[in-house]
């Protein structure tokens, strides 16, 4: 794979999970990480802060810099962007992994948490983006990943959880008209989603409707998001890609190390076609 050597990433929600996965495979190449995420003081309930997320990263072979944000504050998130540019010079790459999670129906979704997915997964995703094009205009290769799903309107994944779907699609709505937008500049925007459910701290929150035995670590989205983002950002945009293809597309074969218990079926992930999610239609790792 081609290196992030020098890079510099702004990754949102990059204090644990799947945003802490992709920022460590680019510090091993030395890239600048902006750990831009809420949690500065550590949580019993999730692991992790910005600021051993950034000793991890320095671990790992890059530089860190931790920021303490909430990505629907657009002053936070101007002053974030800010501290990037004055520490490591630009912004190369904007990672827009951060996200908020609620599979209920319309009744059992209160207003605050419906208010949280939309203002963390869509208001948060544009300002960033919004934040980030100037310094991305600049960039020699800019890139903007989204870890949103590929569009669809097909009714079922809209019944069970509307909030949450509305908001991973206002996500990947981003994606759509950013790319269009920006192609001219040579900026590419494109969405990451893992083909089978991914074990993090998040997949507490959905109770024993996920068990983690039967999931994949975060670092086949991180192999996959690496792959993507050295790719030549003007021949590659407005695609909405999953981890697996891009890996094959890289030469990879095996996937079953990436498996939390090899041999496991798989949960296979929301939102794409010819699946079902939580239930039948699993793989084997």
């Amino acid at each position: 794979m081609a290196s992030l050597t020098g890079k510099t990433l702004f990754i949102t929600g990059a204090s644990r999970g799947i945003g802490k996965a992709i920022a460590l495979k680019a510090a091993a190449d030395g890239a600048n990480i902006v750990v831009a995420a809420k949690t500065a003081e550590p949580n019993p309930k999730l692991p992790g802060t910005i600021f051993s997320a950034a000793e991890e990263i320095v671990a790992a072979g890059g530089q860190a810099l931790p920021v303490e944000v909430d990505i629907r504050d657009p002053d936070q998130i101007a002053r974030a962007v800010a501290r990037a540019v004055e520490r490591f010079g630009g912004i190369d790459i904007l990672v827009n992994n951060a996200s908020a999670i609620s599979l209920t129906g319309t009744l059992e979704t209160p207003v605050k948490r419906y208010d949280l997915m939309m203002g963390v997964n869509v208001r948060g995703t544009y300002l960033c983006s919004q934040a980030c094009l100037p310094h991305l205009k600049a960039a020699a290769n800019p890139h903007i990943l989204m870890l949103s799903p590929p569009l669809s309107l097909d009714p079922r994944w809209f019944g069970p959880h509307l909030a949450y779907t509305m908001s991973k699609f206002g996500m990947s709505m981003c994606v759509l008209g950013l790319a269009e937008e920006w192609k001219a500049a040579g900026i590419a925007v494109n969405a990451l989603w893992p083909k089978s459910v991914i074990a993090t701290a998040a997949i507490a929150m959905l109770g024993d409707a996920v068990r983690p035995d039967y999931c994949r670590r975060p670092e086949i989205v991180a192999d996959a998001a690496h792959a993507l983002l050295s790719r030549d950002s003007r021949s590659c945009t407005g695609h909405f890609l999953l981890d697996e293809e891009i890996l094959a597309e890289e030469g990879v074969t095996d996937f079953s190390g990436y498996a939390v218990v090899p041999g496991n079926p798989l949960l296979p992930d929301l939102f794409l076609e010819g699946v079902d999610p939580f239930g039948g239609g699993q793989e084997r790792a």
